[in-house]
């Protein structure tokens, strides 16, 4: 055999190797990524809200109910914020449980069923200056409805002339039926509400119409002008 032929069988051999070293990484390769877990990305659940709440001990429930100054999704447990039993959850109005989850409050600090019907009744009427109806409503209109039809108090019809009226109280003695005035344009009582608990009070907004607000709010705190007591006669 010549020097050019074994010459040329060397080179050969050579390069059926490397082809054959090639071929076997791409099997490894492929072996490696068939062995690798399949992570599967399970879209996010879809959260219903729904105006007939049931609870539960230990279940979380929702309102749908967006709130100023709250949480637009307030989610409650039962067995902790709510603290109830089996047997009284079963006996306590709906609309104690709906404005409970909505306050962040316990069912049993909101008891005034009275109260209670006519926010509902009330809920989300839109604000336009001067309105006295479900079409839409003023602050002071509302808080006259409010305090005539639950507590029996006849208002003046501004909320200066409700303030004017009013026991002036320090905001550690706030009550339920009481009101909370605020400066929110050139005159030095512009805006009223009526406190209901746990630092929260029920207004008619021009932003959210009629709803529930907390009194630390970032709007309405440096806003915030007053408390009033206002006795029945």
């Amino acid at each position: 055999m010549t020097v050019d032929v074994k010459y040329l069988l060397v080179i050969i051999s050579g390069v059926l190797a490397l082809s054959s070293c090639s071929s076997l990484r791409k099997m490894n390769s492929k072996d490696a990524s068939a062995s690798k877990p399949i992570v599967k990305n399970n879209p996010p659940h879809k959260i219903t809200f729904l105006d007939n709440i049931e609870v539960r001990p230990g279940q979380m429930i929702t309102s749908q109910h967006k709130t100023s100054g709250l949480n637009n999704s307030p989610v409650v447990h039962a067995e902790s914020k709510l603290k109830t039993t089996p047997s009284n959850i079963e006996q306590a109005d709906w609309l104690q449980l709906k404005y409970a989850i909505i306050m962040d409050a316990a069912v049993e600090s909101v008891n005034n069923l009275d109260l209670l019907r006519k926010i509902d009744e009330w809920w989300g009427t839109k604000y336009c200056m001067g309105g006295s109806t479900k079409n839409c409503i003023d602050c002071s209109a509302f808080t006259t409805i409010i305090m005539r039809d639950v507590y029996g108090i006849a208002l003046p019809r501004t909320a200066q002339e409700q303030y004017d009226q009013s026991e002036h109280i320090a905001l550690e003695d706030l009550k339920e039926g009481d009101l909370v005035f605020f400066h929110t344009s050139g005159r030095a009582i512009s805006h009223v509400g009526v406190y209901i608990a746990n630092n929260k009070f029920l207004q008619a907004s021009t932003s959210g119409g009629v709803t529930i607000t907390d009194l630390n709010d970032k709007y309405w705190q440096p806003r915030f002008r007053g408390a009033g007591r206002v006795r029945r006669y």
